[in-house]
């Protein structure tokens, strides 16, 4: 017999007798064949598995259907395209051309390269259409302004009433379709790039509450921004996408992977917002991720070029540009942009942003704690779920009213339209003399003939700091980016870079305000200013989105930050929960149902025995679910129902106490059968009787407690279980610091520590966090002052110790060899122990 393995089989002749045969190869099987005569035949091949030949034939006879139903699909297709080429008709090379075409994408448009530009180019689109609407709202708001001029009252009414409409109809079908499109998305998109799972916040329904709710919420005018929900409606764009892309490729379908795509889709987010590929990439890294995959780098910079591009293009096909720019161009001067003297001034102005920074975090905290604090609002509140934005919007709305206080702070123009005007070449004022502006030029609005210039610009600043602070808290898909940055753009012009790094705690908006501006020839002195804001605002607050992943109780990781050197020095046997939830490989039924109901742990440890305390291994939660499952479910049960009935026929049938031999029985129990007495029941309703194989369903389940006693009370069986066999250790020296890394890197929310393989304790992400903290108030926890932990690593007795604990390992270790963890049931392994 001849096949791809390499074997050689030495068939002697068939002939009636018993014939045998050898085959020598590199397996070791033992095939019984099934006599191909009227006699039995049998063949050995020695080697080192043992398989019957019966189920070797099957798994062949499958793998040949398969590979003969892949074969006849590609024959196919390739005799439709001969027969393609050979037709001479006049649309032949037309339907050829198809052909090949459709071939060829369906190969390639699983590749990355596809999927990065679908990417960009829908975000960009989006992006475009979502401004759109943004600016049709915002021009009818001033159109009913306008018309409205003879008559104040309407102007205000309708000044007050079209936001409180958009925004109450944002607030309402954001709560209905999709409560997550809330706020800003970035916390909900760090928690999940740290590997917490939260399926609920990429939903296509979460994905058209955030495109439309924004887009009504932008277009009431509110100081709200747009570019922090761009990156979570980027990051549901790649979550949908990447479903659309499995079916051409199955790598979409890996979790791990999708989770880098969502760090590319960040930078797209930002990207076509500002149309700043580079200073979106190094937003992303900075502000999502603590730990970048450089393999990710080339990805979301590509991505990031599309859709930057692809913006600014439609710009030019709308007719809005002329040709591709910078999204607000300035002209200040190349030559000679700043003096020497005038570096330390910016350095101050960066600590000034720095402390603004801190105080808009804090600011922005304390007015939704102090919302949910006091029980009286909350309740009232949470009846009126929508009377709370409404309220906001109309205080808002109010104060911006261009004939009252809104002359004051120029509340005519947009926020784009602040930015430009804030980022011309013009001079305002000339020793505190207004200079005259055009009249057909927005900076008109921030002149008063009553105020000075400084006066305007100082009144914005401080009313535009707590509205857009307050305005963040209303249930609508917002952001604080833009707000800000216009913030910090009155405050001086090319450092607002400054206000918006020391809120978010990046970096990377010098480099966005270089390419939002064409301008980097003031690099220096923004980076100067930056730098030293970012230094100021991480030493007093954490950044916007770590205190709204705070505020909504998401799963975190707080950063070392400055000056953690103690950290070195606590160690994890200082924080670590010593009272572990473990099960043992001897335990019973009963103490699997014990620990479920005790504790809500995702995973349990798997130990040698209460004496060793050997770790072998982790097991799930859903695992342990399922063997109690098997041992108490459904088809034990009827297994016990059916046993149950067999032993009460047996019993029912009674011997004659006198019969010496077995004739007497005999006789008597085909009388019984044959001749029907009047007690007995007629057969035809007896059949009509449910059975316990024929009608399970009707059946009660057994209800005996000593039969659940005795269920519970036998060993477990961890044959058919899946055993994480090494799961994630640490040992009791291991540094907060590096316990910190190793959190941060790999996405634990726990890790075991051991002692020379001894389970001595756990440490979960919530420990870890109050460690940090520097809390010690927590339940199991005993966090040492860092003085405490100092150890005398040079003495006598610990040398001692290390040689007991070098001695012990070594016994656990020849003892563990002679050991193996329980495998998964193979037919194989049965069938050889059978034999």
């Amino acid at each position: 017999m001849y096949g791809r393995y390499t074997q050689e089989l030495v068939l002697l002749s068939l002939n009636p007798f018993c014939v045998f045969f050898q085959m020598y190869g590199r397996y070791t099987q033992e095939l019984v064949l099934l006599s191909l005569n009227p006699f039995c035949m049998f063949f050995q091949m020695y080697g080192r598995y043992t398989q019957e030949l019966g189920a070797y034939a099957k798994e062949e006879a499958a793998r040949l259907r398969e590979e003969g139903v892949r074969r006849r699909s590609v024959t196919e297709r390739s005799r439709s395209l001969e027969l393609l080429e050979n037709d001479k008709g006049c649309c032949a090379k037309c339907r050829i051309c198809t052909v090949r075409c459709q071939k060829f994408l369906i190969s390639c448009v699983g590749e990355d390269w596809i999927f990065l530009i679908l990417l960009g180019l829908f975000m960009a689109l989006l992006s475009w259409l979502v401004d759109f609407g943004i600016g049709i709202c915002l021009q009818s708001q001033k159109w009913m302004y306008v018309n409205l001029e003879s008559n104040v009252f309407l102007q205000y009414l309708a000044w007050v009433t079209y936001p409180v409409v958009l925004i109450t109809f944002s607030a309402g079908f954001t709560q209905l379709l999709a409560p997550q499109a809330v706020g800003s998305g970035i916390p909900e998109i760090k928690t999940i790039l740290r590997g917490v799972v939260l399926k609920e916040c990429l939903t296509f329904k979460t994905f058209v509450a955030k495109v439309i709710g924004l887009t009504c919420a932008l277009g009431s005018g509110m100081p709200l921004g747009k570019e922090s929900p761009f990156v979570h409606i980027a990051s549901l764009g790649a979550a949908l996408l990447c479903k659309f892309m499995s079916l051409f490729g199955g790598i979409y379908e890996n979790e791990s992977r999708n989770i880098e795509l969502l760090s590319v889709a960040c930078a797209v987010g930002v990207s076509c917002v500002f149309a700043a590929p580079i200073g979106g990439l190094l937003f992303s890294i900075e502000a999502m991720s603590t730990f970048f995959t450089v393999r990710n780098y080339w990805r979301g910079f590509f991505a990031a070029t599309v859709t930057a591009f692809m913006y600014r293009v439609l710009a030019v096909w709308n007719r809005d540009e002329v040709t591709i720019t910078a999204l607000l161009p300035t002209n200040f001067r190349q030559d000679f942009p700043f003096d020497l003297q005038e570096l330390p001034a910016f350095a101050v102005l960066g600590i000034a942003s720095g402390l603004g920074g801190a105080l808009f975090v804090c600011l922005n905290r304390q007015i939704v704690q102090l919302i949910r604090n006091q029980k009286t609002i909350k309740k009232f509140l949470m009846k009126k779920r929508l009377l709370y934005p409404a309220l906001v919007t109309l205080l808002v709305s109010t104060i911006t009213f261009p004939p009252g206080f809104g002359q004051f702070m120029a509340a005519k123009l947009t926020q784009m339209e602040s930015l430009e005007t804030l980022l011309d070449n013009q001079t305002w004022s000339k020793q505190g003399i207004p200079e005259e502006f055009d009249s057909n030029s927005h900076s008109q609005a921030w002149k008063h003939p009553q105020v000075n210039v400084f006066v305007t610009l100082t009144l914005f600043v401080v009313m535009k700091f707590w509205m857009s602070a307050l305005a963040m808290t209303m249930p609508v898909p917002c952001g604080a980016f833009m707000p800000v940055f216009v913030i910090g753009k009155n405050c001086v012009r090319m450092c607002a870079a400054a206000l918006s790094g020391a809120v978010t705690h990046t970096v990377s908006t010098a480099v966005v305000v270089f390419e939002l501006t064409g301008q980097i020839s003031h690099i220096l002195p923004v980076m100067i200013a930056v730098i030293l804001a970012n230094a100021v605002a991480q030493s007093l607050q954490p950044s916007l989105y770590d205190s709204l992943i705070m505020i909504k109780k998401l799963p975190y990781l707080p950063e070392l930050g400055w000056g953690h050197h103690e950290y070195y020095n606590i160690r994890v046997e200082d924080i670590m929960i010593r009272d572990v939830m473990y099960i043992t490989l001897n335990c019973c039924y009963r103490d699997l149902h014990d620990v479920l109901l005790t504790g809500h742990l995702k995973t349990l440890a798997l130990l040698e025995s209460s004496e060793s305390m050997i770790l072998l291994g982790s097991i799930e939660r859903a695992q342990i679910q399922a063997l109690l499952s098997l041992q108490l479910g459904r088809p034990r049960r009827l297994k016990y129902l059916r046993d149950r009935a067999t032993a009460e026929k047996r019993l029912s049938v009674v011997s004659h106490p006198g019969s010496e031999d077995g004739s007497t029985m005999v006789n008597q129990e085909t009388s019984l059968s044959s001749t029907p007495t009047p007690s007995m029941k007629p057969l035809k309703p007896a059949l009509k009787r449910p059975s316990v194989v024929d009608c399970p369903t009707e059946i009660p389940m057994p209800t005996s407690k000593k039969w659940e006693e005795n269920q519970l009370d036998e060993q477990v069986n961890f044959d058919n279980c899946m055993i994480d066999p090494a799961p994630i250790q640490l040992v009791e020296n291991t540094s907060l610091h590096k316990t910190h890394t190793i959190f941060s890197l790999l996405g634990l929310d726990h890790a075991y520590v051991t002692s020379i393989g001894r389970l001595i304790g756990v440490v979960s992400l919530k420990e870890l966090q109050k460690a940090i903290e520097g809390s010690v108030a927590v339940k199991g926890v005993n966090v040492r002052p860092p003085l405490a932990s100092f150890r005398d690593s040079g003495t006598s007795g610990t040398i001692m110790n290390n040689e007991n604990k070098a001695r012990d390992l070594h016994k656990l270790w020849n003892r563990r060899k002679l050991m193996s963890l329980p495998q998964e049931h193979r037919a194989s392994d049965s069938d050889e122990k059978s034999k």
